[in-house]
């Protein structure tokens, strides 16, 4: 986390180690945050061109959990797949055998953000079971139908663009600083200055931590080839869906009909923020995980 960080003083106190496992083809890095007997162990799965510094702040909020918290092949410091594509199913087939190595002693939950909702729910569907699914900002709808359709426009546009350019000019262009800037100004939705420009460092310094530009093209093809509710029907764990009003990518009202779609899942929606639920109220993100946990039997 950087160093202006309001998060930094909870997460110092968090006991941490980093490791690193082949999955795929691909050196996944992670980091373990919490206690290692920890009666919890939720397993994260970061949105799109994030990496694991982003959970961090809901992290600092819930010290009593035990988190593993990888990077997504071909993000932040872990290499790409070599043995699969990084699509949807590429990526679910990575969190099933990642889990698989981690040889834990009972199911984890999982924990999805944004695109990592997608993600998990996909190997949910697929047959994986983990104790209890947590969606953070999950994309309930297609990516193409977000609120701001101009937005929506524009960013498919400009990664059309970096596809088409050669490699290198390409890759400037997806970690353009102006870029970077916009995205994160667009949604970033806290009143209070120095979050926001905490926030904006974090997307500076991480949001394009990414391998080459291929990857990120792939990846975000896969960010809008589908939606959680495509695999609705499937989820039969105990699910909580964290979603926010204000969400730029996922209209509220969608989030309220996966909610219905996946039997007995819990839907908490979050005032006053958008899809950076993670930065702005990491503490009322972790308010409703730890409501979750404590109806959940003893693991």
């Amino acid at each position: 986390m950087s160093p202006e960080s309001p998060y930094a003083p909870l997460l110092a106190s968090i006991p941490l180690t980093v490791s690193e496992v082949s999955v795929l083809g691909s050196r996944t890095r992670y980091w373990v945050y919490g206690p290692a007997d920890a009666e919890r162990t939720v397993v994260i799965v970061h949105g799109y061109r994030g990496e694991h510094h982003g959970i961090e702040p809901i992290i600092a909020n819930l010290p009593g959990v035990r988190f593993v918290s990888p990077d997504l092949p071909g993000f932040g410091e872990s290499t790409p797949l070599t043995e699969t594509d990084h699509s949807v199913a590429g990526y679910s087939a990575w969190l099933v055998a990642f889990v698989d190595a981690l040889e834990l002693e009972a199911a984890p939950i999982v924990l999805g953000h944004s695109f990592g909702s997608i993600v998990v729910s996909h190997a949910v569907a697929g047959g994986m079971r983990p104790l209890a699914l947590i969606l953070v900002n999950p994309i309930a709808t297609s990516g193409l139908k977000g609120p701001r359709q101009w937005l929506t426009g524009l960013t498919v546009f400009y990664y059309g663009l970096a596809k088409k350019l050669p490699a290198r000019w390409g890759r400037r262009l997806l970690g353009s600083w102006v870029i970077v800037q916009l995205m994160s100004s667009s949604m970033a939705k806290t009143k209070d200055r120095a979050l926001r420009r905490w926030i904006h460092r974090e997307h500076h310094t991480y949001f394009s931590r990414f391998a080459s530009r291929d990857v990120v093209v792939e990846g975000f093809a896969a960010s809008i080839s589908a939606d959680v509710s495509e695999f609705a029907a499937q989820i039969t764990v105990p699910t909580l869906l964290v979603a926010a009003r204000l969400d730029d990518i996922t209209p509220v009202e969608a989030q309220y009909d996966l909610t219905e779609a996946i039997a007995g899942s819990t839907l908490v929606v979050l005032d006053d923020v958008g899809h950076l639920i993670h930065y702005e109220v990491p503490e009322l993100a972790a308010s409703a995980i730890t409501d979750f946990l404590d109806t959940l039997p003893a693991s």
